[in-house]
């Protein structure tokens, strides 16, 4: 693994030609979630079977957060009480026609990292995908920027903003999207995630949805698609 500043932010690099993100292969940028330390989704540049060559790049979100247990990290804040107190009454908390305060600041680092890895690594294809609130910004990055993309990978997101999402959705069109979701998550709950995909489906865009019987996470099933999914829209 190597560690560069790209854009602004902090990224670990891992595969290509030399396990330390080597080489001039596509780049799959995966962004980590809610409250998770910078390094949380590194092992999967292992565990997903993409083609030979494939780089990971793993930025770090830019928000150090106090949650009194490690190194924890965010890419805009969240109400977590209000969050806690709606999953003990049994209540699903619609966020679709909400835009984060921090949002378009999380989408411009993101954007200034794509530039420089682009710039500096030479990356030609890239799939911009993350997990939780690192898939709902990758979703929100990819609607607001016209930047060419092999795909989008989002696990276990969900519909923000959609007053601003829909109507960028068309520009879109043809869009690869690798989307999962645990049918028992408790925090994102299903419906809405399915509510995302059958907008994206509805404005033109591929999308391969993965369900499964789980929470909030990413299980081996999941991966197991991804590398499928990876070496249909990666080439050399």
């Amino acid at each position: 693994m190597k560690v560069e500043h790209l854009g602004g932010l902090k990224v670990r690099l891992t595969g290509g030609t030399d396990g330390r993100g080597g080489g001039s292969g596509p780049a799959v940028v995966l962004l980590h979630g809610w409250g998770a330390p910078g390094d949380d989704l590194v092992p999967l540049g292992s565990e997903i079977a993409a083609p030979t060559g494939t780089r990971f790049v793993f930025p770090e979100a830019p928000l150090s957060l106090q949650m009194g247990f490690g190194e924890s990290r965010g890419w805009w804040m969240l109400d977590i009480e209000r969050r806690q107190r709606e999953i003990a009454a049994g209540r699903a908390s619609d966020l679709s026609r909400e835009v984060p305060k921090g949002l378009d600041e999380a989408r411009a680092k993101v954007i200034a990292m794509l530039d420089e890895l682009e710039r500096r690594l030479g990356a030609k294809q890239i799939v911009l995908g993350g997990f939780s609130q690192g898939a709902m910004l990758a979703c929100d990055v990819a609607l607001h920027s016209g930047r060419t993309l092999a795909g989008l990978v989002m696990l276990s997101g969900t519909l923000l903003a959609s007053d601003e999402w829909t109507p960028l959705m068309q520009k879109r069109k043809g869009l690869k999207v690798f989307q999962s979701h645990g049918s028992l998550d408790p925090l994102l709950p299903s419906f809405m995630a399915e509510q995302l995909r059958d907008l994206l489906m509805q404005a033109g865009l591929s999308v391969e949805w993965v369900g499964f019987r789980g929470g909030h996470e990413i299980p081996g099933v999941v991966l197991d698609r991804l590398g499928v999914f990876l070496r249909s829209v990666l080439t050399r």
